[in-house]
């Protein structure tokens, strides 16, 4: 597996057990501690910046798979000559 396949896994793995422990502390009643809504803040705090870090890796894949794709179907353009001035 790559290093990109490996690392979109963890972080999907990592959102997910962010989410989950939120969950966990609102059902069972313990974020309404200051130490659960700390526990609280912090796992969603995880969750959301490896949320970006999803985001990030799937942004430049699309960007890196688009120019192949682009090159595939771009035409060449017939090139225009510079226009002269008459006087």
């Amino acid at each position: 597996m790559s290093d990109r396949g490996f690392l979109f896994l963890f972080s999907v793995f990592m959102v997910l057990a962010g989410l989950g422990t939120a969950a966990w502390l609102l059902a069972t009643g313990q974020a309404g501690s200051v130490d659960g809504l700390f526990l609280l803040l912090t796992s969603l705090m995880a969750a959301l910046a490896f949320a970006l870090y999803l985001a990030f890796l799937v942004r430049r894949a699309m960007e890196e798979a688009r120019p192949q794709a682009a090159a595939k179907t771009q035409v060449a353009a017939p090139k225009q000559e510079p226009a002269t001035v008459v006087r």
